[in-house]
């Protein structure tokens, strides 16, 4: 199709100078951020009309994708029942139904259900709908939880009566949903969110019982650089306020039983220290970096000695492993670690009669701790699963040591078959020596060659590792010929913190480096080539995906930026948007010149340049928290008014979401359906 037959819309140039540094920048699209502004809704509206007609021959085939993938959902499904003070949870899906029902049994999965939430019956009347963390009292007689109707997850708290099923006047609003009860079933702890930038900088106690009185602050944070949670241990003795920015953290804590006493601190923070906590009998255990134990270590201290110098170490640092997390248990305990890039877990009887990992043999997989709730138990839970293996929930007994799967994910339709998928681990050479890890998963009868179709992802930031997970919906491209690949760029932890630690801050460039030199080896060893490989990346992948943009335009055929943070160095500048302050850790703080200069020379949206560019499907949600709708916007302005090529560009903005999409399970596969179309179509019209 020519781009010649609808004509894509042009926005106005209003030039608007920021400057600082003595260094001056021209944003011609800045206006783009009024959100009241009537040109700006039009401007959008014009951008989704004009990718809605320049794709609308790929309506069949989106219509198609959705089909497939939703038909390999099982719909009348239920989660794995998990039992906590004396009730089973359960959380189940009716066929043809978008929402989530949550359930509990009393005492055994026999008796009579008690419906705790119909979230399908709740979303009636909302275009979006999503809730979240719901407590139970101790007692058992009520229940906590929070609502989002706009998607800019600021959450109204209420409560529940489960012996009257009616919902009390509490009414909490502009929260980040989660709640704690205290001991006393009245006592109920949540934060509160900055009303501009959304930061959580408070914790607060509201008493049911007075629902209309002024709740009382238990901690405000000053600092704009972290935000504040509260939670509850596993042992439910104990109530801990968590104060936390990228790199440093600080708790408070309280028993339970006592709801009115002060918060004492745990442990105050020092600057680059990270720690958190959960305890158990007469300690606290802490996961933490303390000690220049950069892959973190559990250390454990007495309750009533919690400063840092009574801290003694339980499981030492090891520089060739990474400690992700660990579970406490009345007679082990367990921990997640991670190895040359693979998990692993680790059991630990208190008595010292074992010590032993679970063993592992597929080359590329993805395992992690399940939920446990019961201290008790002497079995646990796991989830495992790969490129190729669907999710499976396992119970290991630690006794007999033997394990039971519990469920495994079903994929309906008849066609899928894990045998005929191939998944390896592959490892790229990068341009300052380092090995690359790249996860992929293709079909058997396909032959990798340079005329196979590659979609090549990844996120690079925040230490967040994307393993090599099994996805049913994405049966839908391997079945097509295409190779799916993940590339463990630096800026995650897949190879231990050092390998974040190395793609952030001033080591930024690193991400983009690695993707581009993983793009580099797929073609050089002829698993495909610039005219089959396309790229894809979400928030802060979606900048990743405009730095190689900016930097080997070449090496593309397609790229996907979902929610896409392009607009870098003018978004960290303006600390009354969502998520700035507390992001200095990671991106750096522009007004410090050297972090300027550095964040301008990859920024997306600076860096544009009169040269040919890939096809490109950006995505954005107009009422995004996380990324503001303008980055998005703004970038496909300036990159319609300066690009030298005639393919593809599309901006498509739902208007009813935001960062993570529509709140309807079955919309997210029309979305997801629109991106597999984008590059299908390419690769059909590429051939």
């Amino acid at each position: 199709m020519s781009l010649e037959k609808f004509k894509p819309p042009i926005a106005n140039k209003i030039p608007y100078e920021l400057e600082i540094h003595n260094h001056t920048r021209v944003d011609n699209y800045y206006w783009l951020n009024q959100r009241n502004n009537t040109e700006v809704i039009k401007y959008i509206k014009d951008e989704n009309d004009y990718y809605k007609k320049m794709t609308a021959h790929t309506m069949p085939l989106q219509l198609k994708l959705y089909n497939e993938m939703r038909g390999r959902i099982k719909e009348d499904d239920s989660s794995v029942p998990y039992f906590f003070n004396g009730y089973w949870y359960i959380t189940r899906f009716e066929k043809n139904k978008d929402y989530p029902i949550y359930i509990r049994k009393k005492g055994n999965l026999k008796t009579k259900e008690e419906i705790l939430f119909d979230c399908n019956v709740m979303a009636k009347g909302h275009e979006y709908f999503d809730l979240v963390s719901f407590s139970v009292s101790p007692d058992n007689t009520k229940v906590s939880f929070g609502v989002d109707t706009l998607s800019r997850r600021q959450y109204t708290i209420q409560v529940k009566d489960l012996i009257t099923k009616k919902i009390l006047k509490t009414k909490i609003k502009n929260t980040t949903g989660g709640s704690v009860w205290a001991n006393d079933n009245k006592s109920l702890f949540y934060n509160i969110k900055n009303p501009i930038t959304l930061r959580s900088e408070a914790v607060l106690k509201h008493d049911i019982s007075f629902p209309n009185r002024r709740d009382k602050i238990v901690y405000a944070e000053k600092n704009e650089a972290f935000s504040v949670s509260i939670n509850k241990s596993k042992s439910q003795e104990y109530l801990l306020i968590s104060s936390s920015s990228t790199l440093t953290s600080e708790f408070r804590f309280v028993k339970s039983d006592n709801p009115n006493d002060e918060f004492r601190i745990f442990q105050k923070r020092i600057k680059g220290m990270e720690y958190s906590l959960d305890h158990f009998e007469d300690y606290f255990y802490i996961h933490t970096n303390h000690e220049g134990a950069n892959n973190f270590k559990i250390m454990r201290t007495p309750v009533d000695k919690t400063t840092i110098e009574y801290w003694e170490d339980l499981l030492s640092h090891r520089e060739d492993t990474l400690i992700e997390d660990f579970d406490l248990f009345k007679k082990y305990w367990l921990v997640n670690e991670r190895e040359k890039g693979l998990s692993r877990l680790r059991v630990i009887h208190w008595d010292g009669s074992s010590d032993y990992y679970l063993p592992m043999n597929d080359q590329t997989y993805t395992i992690y701790i399940s939920y446990n709730p019961d201290f008790n138990s002497n079995t646990f839970r796991y989830v495992y699963n790969s490129l190729t293996t669907p999710a499976s929930v396992i119970e290991f007994n630690t006794e007999n040591k033997k394990t039971h799967i519990l469920k495994s994910q079903k994929v309906l339709g008849g066609k899928f078959n894990k045998k005929n998928y191939i998944s390896k681990r592959l490892w790229a050479d990068g341009r300052d020596g380092k090995k690359i890890p790249i996860s992929l998963v293709y079909r058997k009868d396909t032959k990798p060659s340079s005329n196979t179709p590659v979609l090549q992802y990844a996120y690079g930031s925040y230490g967040s590792t994307i393993d090599p997970s099994f996805s049913s919906s994405r049966l839908s491209l391997l079945d097509r010929g295409f190779t799916f690949a993940i590339c463990h760029v630096r800026g995650g932890e897949y190879l231990g913190r050092q390998w974040y630690e190395d793609g952030k801050l001033l080591n930024k460039k690193n991400t983009f480096f690695d993707f581009v030199d993983c793009s580099k080896y797929l073609i050089q060893k002829q698993y495909t080539s610039a005219d089959h490989l396309y790229a894809f990346g979400g928030s802060a992948g979606g900048l990743l995906m405009g730095a190689v943009i900016n930097m080997s335009p070449q090496l593309y055929n397609g790229v996907i930026a979902a929610v896409p943070f392009v607009d870098v160095v003018t978004t960290m500048l303006d600390e009354s948007i969502p998520l700035t302050t507390s992001e200095f850790d990671e991106w750096g703080n522009p007004k410090d010149k050297k972090y300027y200069e550095y964040m301008l020379s990859y920024s997306p949206y600076d860096q544009i340049k009169s040269i040919e560019y890939p096809n490109l499907l950006v995505t954005s949600g107009f009422h995004d928290s996380q990324v503001q709708y303008f980055e998005p916007t703004k970038w496909v302005a300036k990159l319609r008014s300066m690009k030298t090529d005639n393919n593809f560009l599309f901006l498509n903005t739902d208007m009813k979401a935001g960062h993570s999409g529509s709140s309807s399970r079955f919309d997210a596969l029309k979305e997801l359906a629109k991106k597999f179309a984008f590059i299908i179509d390419l690769e059909q019209n590429s051939l």
